[in-house]
Parts: structure tokens; sequence; C-alpha cells
């Protein structure tokens, strides 16, 4: 499996969203986000696909998480039919170490007949050096193509942090192994 970049942002002070668009293709993608801090103390990065470069703003969005904490036992973080998908379950605060690091692998986002999906891993720390992190999955309930993905706080701006799409490739074996499963009957 290789990685190449498609889009990349760097944030060194407040913007209101980062948008990182370029899917163009049915390959699934995966989204680095290293060092995301909010400007506000408190404040969660949440998510949103986009369609044609603008964020898709229906409540149609479903998520769920563990929530992984080192001071406390663990939890779910569940929603449905919500407007947003959050990726964190606790709010971040100014601190110079309190800062989101994710990793996002994404599905079906070229495919206008299924549902846009991601699974989610991330780890934070707190101002008292607690370690948080989630580990999970959500989805665009919707049949509709979508092209990139547009992250903001809760509420404040984001700060800093950098954001990288990438499309993710296979190795000629990993292809083949991938298309023999996938072919459809008339391919036979």
């Amino acid at each position: 499996m290789s990685l190449v970049q498609i889009a990349t942002s760097t944030v060194t002070s407040a913007v209101s969203t980062v948008t990182l668009t370029g899917i163009d293709s049915d390959n699934s993608y995966m989204i680095a986000i290293s060092n995301a801090q909010p400007a506000t103390d408190n404040a969660q990065l949440k998510v949103r696909f986009t369609v044609g470069g603008s964020a898709d703003t229906s409540s149609n969005y479903d998520f769920v998480y563990k929530k992984l904490r080192s001071d406390t036992t663990f939890s779910d973080f569940v929603s449905t039919n919500d407007d947003i998908l959050r990726l964190s379950s606790s709010g971040l605060g100014t601190d110079t170490s309190e800062t989101d690091n994710i990793i996002l692998y994404l599905y079906n986002f070229n495919n206008s007949s299924q549902y846009s999906f991601v699974t989610a891993l991330t780890v934070n720390l707190t101002n008292g050096q607690g370690l948080r992190g989630n580990a999970g999955g959500a989805v665009l309930t919707k049949e509709q193509a979508t092209d990139g993905v547009e992250f903001r706080m809760v509420s404040g701006d984001i700060a800093s942090g950098v954001f990288t799409l990438y499309k993710i490739i296979w190795g000629i074996d990993e292809y083949r192994i991938w298309k023999n499963r996938n072919r459809s009957s008339t391919e036979l």
C-alpha cells in the first residue's frame, strides 16, 4: 500500500474551517491530522463531508466511538441523525499540550449509489496529561458522491494543526487480490 498526497492545509493562525477536497476516484482515502488545537477553551473538532466542495449540512450523520481514557473506564459515544460528526468526545483547551492527533480512513466517497463512511482513530492529551482517545466509525446516510471533508470546531476557530488528505494506492499484488474478490458475474 502506498499513500499519494492529494491536499494539505497547515494552520498557523486561527481559521474557522479547513476543507480538504480532491476525492475523484473509487480508491479509499486517508486523512492525517497532527496537533490540531482550538483557539478557544473546551472545543471539539467536528467534520462534515463535502459535495462539490461545500459542506453537507443535513442531519444525516451517524457515529459511534468507544471512548478510551487513562483516568476512568471506557464508555460509548454515539449519535444518530446529527448535522455533524464529532471526532472527540471531550473538549480540548488552549494549553500547548492539548492537541488532537487523528487518522481517518474514507470509503465510498466517490460512489453516488452508496453511503460515504469513515473509520476514525483519535488521541489527545488534557492539560493534566490525561490521555484520551476514540476508536470507531461514522457515516453520512445519503447516497451521493462526496469529494472531501470540512473540519471546524464546535465553538470558536481552529488555532493550529496540519491536515493532510492522501489517496491509498495498492501494490499490484494487492490490487489483483482485490480485483478478483470484487469482479462482477459478467466479468467471470
